[in-house]
């Protein structure tokens, strides 16, 4: 009998698959398509265990799906550009380019030993001057489109990197590489128009109904629809060309309740009183040097400055209230004014308690104040939810109980009325701002010429390719001091211009590359008959991490990409399914040192024994349970190292089996080698078969057989719903049912072959092997998904528990429709019935008809 081996059998399979180009997609009329996508990699050099879980559960979909009778198409590519490449270049002295191709070669030599049913005819890289050649024509078409916009933007401005940095890049006001104080900068930036879509954008939400809910409400709160006031608070003494300060507020209820107004750094009031107040404009270039996201600004402290500006209240013209400049106050958001309303906002309240300005309720409980403190005497600020009765004390409709919604529509009805400002409609959601000042990235195809302004590159002479020959040793983008690649001539006068040299955020690389896929060769950015035909992709699948921007931009692009002609309308929302997986975890096992600083130990590292953790030196090691994977925590597990112990089978089996896929699971080595020494159950069984006696009769095959059909039915139901763990619970039922079988030869063989066919999309090298020892045609790959017999899961017999003086000592199995004289007849043959009455009638008999015999002695 030979052992399980999957060092032998999965390189041979592997090369069965790709001698027979069973993966590759190609159009057919003669099978409905499906297209299945997780969210490809960047390529940081290895792949880990995380990767692992996703694309086997993509893999599992896909085939399935070719078993169903499907035509599939499941790519593979890499997210490959970015700023990390540049750092690889800074701190290890190679070029981006060819680290980041080194990095994808090691990749695909990783991913291909884990068997995935992959169309490696389509691979592609971002950086691939293929690729964003086509990225560059679609950004042309879509500046002809209106699609596009320049103009100038505050961003985060690193001053020794020279670069802008995103949000992320910002740490507590410090540029996360240089350590330099991030300031806030006015550029040019190139955006992509976004928000003219927004409100498609949330109204389509509705329609994805096989994304999950959190996915929706995340976009939609990032969309951020709101409805409220549009007025203007007059200057009692204007300012250069100010004589008033226009304001959006989503809170006219309690306009009444205001104390002060707020103007962000950058409003052109504040610019224009820096212009000749030094103090002003030291405190708003100390504005300038903060943080730029929401989160940045509720968790900096609340600064301000007293211009000694002063505005009128619309409905109180004796009141005025002073205008501060405020370092919490974004300029892409409403009109980059506010007012304070303090007692109805802990951030306003904070200021105002700061700088000593009046806190006024516009609202109470509606339940009384006996147990209520107001803010204005020391209490928190009073933020309920807008769908609750609150009693208002200074609003616009008298002293009345009603919700925040109402009380809203009030204000902006009166407001109206009173001529003050009007009721708008506004959305959370900004442009997309694209440009990058740095060189790893795709080149905005554009040239700037004196004589006529920005011109697109012309179509014949794209791609506009990054050159090779740049050094990253002064600080700054590359491309600004290449005058070979930067000075050309202008594509429309043919005069002396200047390329553009920011290049696009990685973002837009990831926003079409699943049009690209349908067509990866073809010399347009898409092949209208493939897109037509492969989109929409049938399920995406990848990490809630990217519920918010890769998706929304990605939306955008694809009715982008229909408005230029690229894609059909069908495709302007491309996932019709989508599913969020959880991560795979691991415990952290750390030790200390001297200092009492901590020292992070490799799983492999590390002996589980006695109920502890060590080192072996004896050390006994802390342990951190079911953590987040992290490289700078070292809990990280190789999949290179999995599959040289237990074979890839092992690995995918193990991720799709403790945890249903849409939680975390955490890795452990027990649990890998409980799935491999299951797996080698599976192939022993598998063997035994092949060598049962064809002739010897054999008992139970109805039963086996039935068994089999209710497997099939219940890890089909399983793999559709992506409740893969449930699946495979199924699958270890009936591994043990056949185990156990005396079924003849004939009922075994199909059982196994059956098991391996379910089995096949989780362990499709196993499966491959137990298809060909049974005989089985060609390749299981190509077999078709077995279909449940529905006369089979008919249950026609019942199984009822024998009880004999309350305690269950047997079990009788029976028609389902036999009468009590036959239950009792069959229960009081029993043999532990026989033996408990030694010949003696039992004292009483009671039959629950379907459910238990009760027997006392």
């Amino acid at each position: 009998m030979s052992a399980y081996d999957p060092s032998k059998i999965e390189p041979k399979w592997q090369k069965a698959w790709d001698e027979a180009g069973t993966f590759l997609a190609t159009m057919s009329a003669d099978k409905p398509k499906y297209y299945v996508l997780e969210m490809f990699p960047y390529p940081s050099g290895r792949i880990h265990i995380g990767h692992v879980r996703n694309y086997t559960m993509g893999d599992v979909i896909a085939r399935y799906k070719l078993a169903t009778g499907h035509n599939v198409l499941h790519p593979m590519g890499f997210d490959a550009f970015g700023l990390a490449a540049e750092n690889a270049a800074m701190d290890r002295g190679i070029h981006p380019k060819d680290w980041t191709y080194k990095n994808m070669d090691d990749m695909r030599d990783q991913m291909r030993p884990l068997g995935f049913s992959i169309d490696w005819s389509r691979d592609l890289a971002t950086c691939d001057p293929e690729y964003y050649g086509h990225q560059q024509a679609l950004f042309i078409d879509m500046m002809e489109a209106g699609l596009i916009d320049r103009k100038n933007a505050v961003v985060n401005w690193d001053p020794v990197d020279m670069t802008v940095l995103a949000n992320e890049q910002v740490e507590d006001g410090k540029g996360w590489r240089s350590g330099a104080e991030v300031e806030r900068k006015e550029l040019t930036q190139w955006f992509f128009k976004i928000s003219d879509y927004s409100e498609e954008l949330l109204s389509a939400l509705d329609t994805l109904d096989d994304w999950p809910a959190k996915v929706k409400l995340m976009q939609a709160n990032w969309i951020g629809k709101s409805r409220g006031l549009q007025f203007a608070f007059g200057l009692v003494e204007a300012v250069g060309g100010h004589d008033r300060v226009e304001v959006y507020t989503t809170r006219p209820d309690t306009l009444l309740g205001a104390s002060f107004v707020g103007i962000s750094p950058d409003h052109p009031l504040a610019k224009e009183l820096e212009a000749s107040d030094e103090a002003i404009a030291a405190f708003c270039a100390q504005c300038r040097r903060g943080g730029t996201t929401a989160e940045a600004l509720e968790k900096a402290e609340k600064l301000g400055f007293d211009t000694g500006l002063k505005v009128r209240h619309p409905f109180d013209t004796a009141a005025q209230l002073p205008v501060y400049i405020a370092n919490f106050i974004l300029m892409d958001y409403g009109t980059g004014a506010i007012f304070g309303c303090p007692a109805h906002d802990a951030r306003d309240l904070e200021f105002a308690r700061k700088y000593e300005l009046p806190v006024i309720s516009t609202y109470v409980p509606e339940a009384g104040e006996d147990d209520f403190t107001r803010p204005e005497d020391g209490g928190d600020a009073y933020v309920p939810p807008k769908t609750e009765p609150v009693r208002y004390v200074a609003g616009f409709a008298g002293d009345e109980v009603q919700t925040g919604n109402d009380a809203i529509d009030a204000a902006i009805a009166f407001c109206e009325a009173q001529g003050v400002g009007q009721g708008v409609t506004k959305f959370r959601l900004r442009d997309w701002g694209l440009s990058r000042q740095r060189y790893w990235g795709c080149p905005i195809p554009v040239v700037h010429c004196d004589t006529c302004g920005v011109v697109p590159e012309k179509k014949e002479n794209l791609p506009v390719e990054l050159p090779y020959d740049v050094t990253f040793d002064i600080p700054g983008n590359p491309l600004d001091r290449h005058p070979t690649w930067r000075d050309v001539p202008c594509p429309a006068c043919g005069k002396p211009a200047k390329r553009e040299t920011d290049t696009m955020d990685t973002f837009v690389d990831s926003s079409w590359y699943f049009a690209r896929f349908t067509a990866p060769h073809a010399p347009t950015p898409t092949s209208r008959a493939e897109a037509e035909y492969w989109m929409n992709v049938d399920q995406y699948i990848g990490g809630i991490e990217h519920a918010i921007l890769h998706l929304l931009y990605s939306r955008f692009f694809a009715r982008a990409m229909h408005a230029t002609g690229h894609l059909p309308r069908k495709a302007i929302e491309p996932f019709d399914a989508l599913f969020t997986q959880g991560m795979v975890t691991h415990a952290i096992y750390k030790t200390k040192d001297a200092g009492g600083r901590p020292i992070y130990h490799y799983p492999e590292t590390v002996e589980i024994r006695d109920g502890g953790a060590y080192l072996s030196d004896g050390t006994e090691v802390e342990v951190v349970p079911s953590a987040k994977m992290s490289k700078s925590k070292n809990n990280v597990v190789d999949p290179m190292a999995i599959i040289a112990q237990y074979g890839a089978d092992t690995a995918r089996w193990f991720v799709l089996s403790d945890s249903p896929p849409e939680r975390d699971v955490e890795w452990t080595a027990s649990g890998a080698e409980a799935a491999f020494k299951h797996l080698g159950r599976v192939w022993t069984l598998c063997d035994r078969i092949a060598d049962m006696d064809r002739d010897a009769p054999g008992e139970g095959d109805e039963d086996l057989l039935r068994a089999m059909h209710k497997t099939i039915f219940d890890v089909t139901n399983g793999v559709e719903s992506f409740g893969f763990n449930a699946a495979i619970a199924k699958l270890y039922a009936f591994t043990n049912t056949l185990q156990k079988s005396k079924a003849s030869h004939a009922a075994q063989r199909q059982a196994v072959m059956v098991l391996a066919q379910l089995m096949s999309p989780m362990t499709p090298h196993l499966a491959e092997d137990i298809w060909a020892h049974q005989g089985g045609d060609g390749l299981i790959a190509n077999a078709p998904w077995p279909v449940a017999d529905e006369a089979m899961l008919v249950e026609d017999t019942v199984t009822m528990p024998i009880q004999i003086n309350g305690k269950r000592k047997s079990e009788i199995t029976i028609a389902k429709d036999a009468s009590q004289e036959e239950v009792e007849k069959i229960a009081l043959a029993d043999d532990a019935v026989v033996k408990a009455l030694a010949g003696n009638a039992p004292r009483k008999l009671i039959i629950v008809p379907g459910r238990i015999v009760n027997v006392v002695v």
